[in-house]
């Protein structure tokens, strides 16, 4: 791993983020405690996925960093015990699991990112303050493309007043398309910021979830929203 940088956070000290570190390699655990300390944020650390569950059922967290080789309770497992109830709480996994399955069946589950270990501290800290951005910026809230409603705090999507039901990754496939509203988009930049990895074109991944996203918003109603762009990508627009 590389050296801690000297780089401070941009929030208040007074009002410290509060970020849990859940990781069951000890000296590992220790290294993020410190870094992140010394960018400011204040920090806690367990070692198993019990232990994350009861002290989010009664802590205040900005973030969780989350191992999935935790003992007593796997990170996979507290993940989904995890996000309905906390659906906005940004979620980094830590795996060791290198395959591009192991990433999506994480991401599917309900984590925000995930980085493979080995993994510099430069990299963690940079993912660490996009999560942070993305939950509080002035992209929360609401997004409206003509009758369709995407609620990103309630995680909750209607269209002409009818609730429509996504899982967590075609509700993050409809968000991208709904944040790029009239613009093309690729099959590399959705894989890219939904699935945070790098586009295959062996595989057929992202015309299978925005087929699920089409079947759902689309299906039944007018107009369609969502669009094949010849050899670019899609396109959700109202007009």
């Amino acid at each position: 791993m590389s050296a801690v940088s000297e780089e401070k956070s941009s929030h208040d000290a007074k009002c410290p983020v509060q970020i849990l570190v859940a990781e069951d390699d000890v000296a590992l655990a220790q290294f993020l405690r410190k870094g992140l300390e010394r960018q400011r944020y204040a920090v806690d650390v367990v070692h198993d996925g019990e232990s994350v569950l009861r002290v989010l059922a009664g802590t205040q967290c900005d973030l969780l960093t989350l191992d999935l080789n935790l003992p007593h309770l796997d990170g996979m497992s507290v993940l989904k015990q995890l996000r309905p109830a906390k659906p906005r709480l940004p979620i980094l996994v830590l795996t060791g699991r290198a395959t591009l399955e192991d990433r999506i069946q994480a991401l599917d589950t309900g984590a925000d990112d995930c980085l493979t270990k080995p993994f510099s501290f430069v990299e963690f800290s940079a993912r660490v303050r996009a999560l942070l951005r993305r939950n509080t910026g002035p992209a929360g809230g609401v997004l409206r493309v003509g009758d369709l409603i995407l609620n990103r705090e309630e995680m909750r999507v209607e269209r002409s007043g009818q609730r429509i039901d996504l899982t967590a990754k075609e509700f993050a496939v409809l968000e991208y398309l709904m944040l790029n509203a009239r613009r093309p988009v690729t099959r590399a930049m959705i894989m890219e910021n939904v699935w945070k990895a790098a586009y295959d074109p062996k595989t057929n991944l992202v015309d299978v979830y925005v087929k699920y996203v089409r079947d759902k918003v689309d299906q039944n109603f007018t107009p369609k929203l969502i669009r094949t762009v010849r050899n670019i990508g899609y396109v959700l627009a109202d007009n």
